[in-house]
């Protein structure tokens, strides 16, 4: 079993002894620490949003959650089965003090877990995790009085709220799509995105959707990761229907990944990088990702006249550099496309719109409008350590080898080759080092990162 404590939230498999899994009694433990933490010294009352993914376990760890809410005096608006991007921006429009998405994203089924929102439906700060964690050790937290307990109202109206924002954006384009009388594929890995995709797809005029794994019923048929080896049934699928493309999202709908109408993977790190092309065409500005994301995000943002800024790996490092720089879009490699206008938070829905829109009014094919950005292949690898290794020490000596060219420590060590990097950051829950690397070739890509850990090697073995 495991049992996952960071400061971005608690994740973890299922059942075992409490400390040792994600068991009932370490649910109701951080939900009240959390619910500690949101609560004031006044006796007003509180309100958190709840919402969860399809997770077979979801029924019962939702019970948990908003039972223990409501023990501590906090209402509670259950939104039920619901996606991430729904949640967060469901904080924020009633007005609550935070919220709970019950999710773990790409894990497998096994897994479930607690992410923690603040009162502007963003994920909690590292201070804020520090202090709901240093309250869960010690557990100091009161539970409220017969009289004080929190009520819970249930909510189905927060999706469509969602879509029609969406729809009523400035970039989307819903006659475009309509007219160009798109086949759609969708893979939802039997989670939310079986219930939101398709009642997306229908407000934006698409007819034909081949729905595919789109039952709510959290019993995943694949590895619900969005990667390629993961993706094959729904390849075939375009290819057999002749679908224009396929969407692909992971159980809690936060990230995109993009089926060619070839079968061919459009690339997961290219989801952000076409939306972000498209929304930088109606308006310049600057972008952000994360430092282990494609280059070809800052060719295209200074194609436009912008600025591409980079920042720490993690959602909440994402947003918090996009609020300083000001930036009009922006995201992870991983599929997650942010849009300020919006909400700050990975959106897969919004990343849908806006790319049928961009699709629609290219006039290309989806893997002709692949075509039109530069082609940057990423190696993706990591090297296991003793747990008495100093990995500090052992990024600082990379750092001072290549002194001479541009790095970044803001999260570990990134070095910049030209038009190639190699980022180097230690592992939050295990004793490795991941390293990532990128080039114009698969080939190149490779290399550089067994350089690295060549390198790497060497300064442990002196």
């Amino acid at each position: 079993m495991t049992l996952i404590k960071s400061i971005s939230g608690i994740r973890g498999t299922i059942g075992g002894r409490p400390g040792e899994g994600l068991s009932p009694v370490d649910i109701v433990k951080f939900t009240a620490a959390y619910g500690s933490m949101l609560k004031p010294e006044s006796p007003e009352r509180i309100s958190v949003v709840v919402g969860r993914d399809a997770r077979v376990s979801g029924s019962m760890v939702n019970s948990l959650v908003t039972a223990t809410l409501t023990g501590m005096g906090i209402d509670v608006t259950d939104l039920g089965l619901s996606t991430t991007p729904t949640v967060e921006m469901a904080v924020k429009d009633l007005g609550a003090a935070g919220g709970i998405i019950l999710t773990a994203s790409h894990n497998p089924w096994q897994w479930n877990a607690l992410k923690l929102l603040n009162s502007e439906g963003e994920f909690i700060s590292a201070r804020e995790g520090e202090q709901l964690l240093s309250i869960a050790g010690s557990g100091d937290y009161t539970f409220a009085e017969v009289d004080r307990l929190g009520v819970i109202k249930y909510d189905d109206t927060q999706l469509r709220k969602h879509i029609e924002k969406i729809i009523n954006l400035p970039y989307v384009n819903s006659f475009a799509i309509k007219m160009a009388h798109f086949r759609v594929a969708v893979d939802a890995v039997n989670s939310t995105g079986g219930i939101a995709i398709p009642l997306l797809l229908k407000s934006l005029g698409v007819e034909i959707i081949d729905e595919l794994y789109c039952t709510p019923d959290g019993r995943f048929p694949h590895n619900p990761e969005p990667l390629p080896e993961n993706l094959k049934e729904i390849s075939e699928l375009v290819v057999k229907n002749k679908a224009h493309v396929g969407f692909v999202v992971d159980p809690d709908v936060d990230r995109l990944a993009i089926i060619c109408e070839d079968g061919g993977m459009f690339g997961e790190e290219y989801t952000l990088v076409s939306v972000a092309d498209y929304v930088l065409s109606q308006k310049p500005g600057n972008t952000v990702s994360n430092m282990s994301s494609t280059r070809a995000l800052r060719d295209i943002t200074e194609k436009a006249g912008g600025t591409y800024y980079a920042s720490a790996v993690g959602e909440v490092n994402v947003v918090a550099r996009m609020k300083e720089v000001g930036a009009v879009i922006g995201g992870e490699g991983n599929g997650g496309v942010i849009l300020p206008e919006l909400h700050y938070g990975r959106d897969a829905l919004a990343g849908i719109a806006l790319f049928l829109t961009h699709l629609a009014q290219s006039g290309k094919r989806c893997s002709g409008l692949r075509n039109t950005y530069p082609d940057y292949f990423m190696s993706k690898n990591k090297i296991q350590l003793s747990p008495e290794m100093d990995v500090d020490n052992i990024l600082s000596k990379i750092a001072g080898k290549y002194k001479k060219h541009p790095i970044n420590t803001e999260d570990g060590v990134k070095i910049e080759f030209g038009s190639e990097w190699v980022h180097l950051r230690r592992s939050n829950t295990e004793p490795i080092i991941r390293i990532y690397s990128e080039s114009d070739s698969e080939v190149k890509a490779g290399v550089l990162a067994r350089k690295i850990i060549d390198d790497i090697r060497e300064i442990i073995r002196e």
